[in-house]
């Protein structure tokens, strides 16, 4: 998935890139030849992404450079001498357990901004995307992946969990028992089977990877923008509430369009 031409570049550090395209930004992972492996530092890189998008934008694409999305947390973070200028997980794991909360919930902060309701976030996934980098995909709201895609969650052969805002859109995707054998196998989920079972929204050759993607963000910039953060809101908040409150919910929702499109609104 390539930056389009026009795109002006807003930043470039710690193996990311963030370009502005209008009412697009397209957020690249900018280490193919680590597989766009992921430490703090990106994740910091990646968290400030998200706090330096215009108001303008709408459409938020991530992609990865080279023949891998990510492959995941680079495992020089589990040697005792772990990234320089940051403490190794040895080093966290000797804390408190404040400190370890916090420091995880720091991490989590690149993860968690693709699902705000003023855009629309598509992760363009080819090659590998292992553990963190599956779970970075899991954060955006959409997914078109290539034909060579290989998702797996590899954190329970370390002996960890996922714990990078995965576990959470993987059992509302897939539910609950294929979550779990997803997670306690770590195997690899190939292009097919995440197209089928709801991983994917698309499944396209390599080579149409870009213009997938491009077809896809301009269907959702056609809609008005209001209308489209309504409905996210009401598509995101329908988990947590039962049948009547989500009535309820759609047709306080709809009252504001209604206002809005008529003139009458605040």
């Amino acid at each position: 998935m390539a930056t389009p031409a026009s795109a002006a570049e807003v930043f470039d550090k710690d193996g990311v890139r963030l370009s502005v395209d209008d009412a697009v930004a397209t957020v690249t992972l900018t280490n193919p030849a680590k597989r766009n492996a992921q430490s703090p530092a990106l994740w910091r890189a990646l968290a400030d992404a998200g706090r330096s998008l215009p108001g303008s934008v709408r459409v938020v694409v991530l992609r990865g450079e080279g023949k891998s999305f990510s492959a995941g947390l680079d495992r020089q973070a589990f040697t005792p001498e772990g990234f320089d200028g940051e403490p190794s997980f040895i080093d966290l794991a000797r804390g408190s357990d404040e400190d370890l909360d916090a420091e995880i919930a720091a991490y989590q902060e690149a993860f968690t901004w693709w699902r705000r309701n003023d855009i629309v976030s598509i992760a363009a996934v080819q090659g590998h995307a292992i553990g963190a980098g599956f779970q970075l995909a899991l954060a955006c709201d959409l997914r078109v992946v290539a034909q060579d895609v290989q998702f797996a969650m590899r954190e329970t052969s370390l002996g960890l969990v996922p714990d990078l805002t995965g576990t959470h859109p993987l059992v509302g995707l897939v539910g609950y028992a294929r979550a779990l054998e997803i997670c306690a196998t770590g195997r690899f989920v190939g292009a097919e089977e995440a197209e089928r079972v709801g991983l994917a929204n698309l499944a396209v050759p390599v080579e149409e990877l870009d213009s997938a993607v491009r077809d896809l963000a301009g269907a959702v910039l056609a809609a008005p923008r209001s209308a489209v953060v309504e409905t996210k809101a009401l598509l995101r908040g329908a988990v947590g509430r039962d049948y009547e409150e989500q009535r309820v919910a759609e047709r306080a929702a709809q009252a504001r369009r209604l206002r809005d499109l008529a003139g009458l609104s605040d």
